[in-house]
């Protein structure tokens, strides 16, 4: 594959998931619909970490430093 193909593949998969993730999101806002449905503040808070944990762990396979260049590093200082 050419990286002009890569690209183009990346952008028609990336768009797909974020529109559906965005969706998803939206739909997890509809839960916020306190005459349909019965929650806690304690069940919100599970849902936002699970959320932001899962954001950060994919934020962080996007970083450079997460790419792997030859096997782990150690170091004692």
């Amino acid at each position: 594959m050419t990286r002009d193909e890569d690209r183009s593949k990346f952008v028609k998969l990336a768009s797909a998931r974020v529109t559906k993730a965005l969706k998803d999101i939206q739909l997890i806002g509809n839960l916020a619909n306190r005459s349909n449905y019965d929650y806690t503040p304690d069940d919100v808070t599970k849902i936002f970490k699970a959320l932001n944990e899962e954001i950060a762990a994919c934020k962080k396979r996007f970083e450079p430093s997460n790419k792997k260049a030859g096997g782990a590093k150690f170091t004692l200082e």
